[in-house]
């Protein structure tokens, strides 16, 4: 049994991912804004505190104590690139100071390579007006790219079709930093196994993967 905190737990993609630690038994801190709003989370081995994933002592007050910390976090109202860059840099200051190993980030699919060194978006015909929402994943995982070896970080990327209502398989497939073939699919409950696998029994590590089925 681990404890592993999750940002972002209220989100869509949080909750499975929540969810799924529980069910494995693992003792879960689910980091939000506004525990208020999510009377139902704590449930089980679930805790809900509240943190800011952009503040580096918030970071660490949440994080203190724990085996292995999760992000999957999105905001409206912060510019993509001050969010993600910014939660980047406070996670690896947080987890450096309190000396938790692991590190798992939800990605963006834009954000992987059609070929060796062509990220999805950076294609001509990449729609303009998820550009800017792209980039901030970009900003963040390139504070990932330059940490030290402190953190052990992983980035793990969802593929074009990421299905919120999609069965629980139980199955999926790796693909490293490489968009999957015709784009990929996944359900929100799959994704969540592939990556409570990654905290587990680790197996990438400082680099992108990507999960489809």
């Amino acid at each position: 049994m681990a404890r592993i905190a999750v940002f972002g737990a209220g989100g869509r993609v949080g909750r499975h991912l929540v969810a799924e630690a529980d069910g494995r038994g693992h003792q879960v801190t689910a980091v939000v804004r506004d525990p208020a709003k999510y009377p139902g989370l704590a449930a089980g081995n679930v805790t809900v505190v509240a943190g800011d994933v952009t503040d580096p002592a918030g970071v660490a007050a949440a994080v203190t104590g724990h085996d292995a910390v999760i992000s999957s976090i999105y905001r409206e109202d912060i510019d993509a690139k001050e969010l993600y860059g910014g939660a980047a840099r406070a996670l690896l200051a947080g987890l450096g100071e309190t000396g938790v190993g692991r590190l798992v980030v939800v990605g963006l699919a834009s954000t992987l390579e059609t070929e060796p060194g062509v990220r999805v978006l950076d294609a001509p015909d990449f729609p303009e007006a998820f550009r800017t929402f792209s980039l901030g994943h970009a900003a963040g995982l390139d504070v990932l790219r330059s940490a030290p070896d402190g953190v052990d970080w992983l980035v793990v990327n969802p593929p074009m079709s990421f299905e919120p209502e999609g069965t629980r398989t139980g199955r999926y497939r790796r693909y490293g930093g490489q968009l999957p073939p015709g784009g990929g699919r996944v359900s929100h409950a799959d994704f969540a196994i592939a990556v409570l696998d990654e905290i587990e029994k680790p197996e990438t590590h400082r680099t992108q993967l990507a999960i489809a089925d």
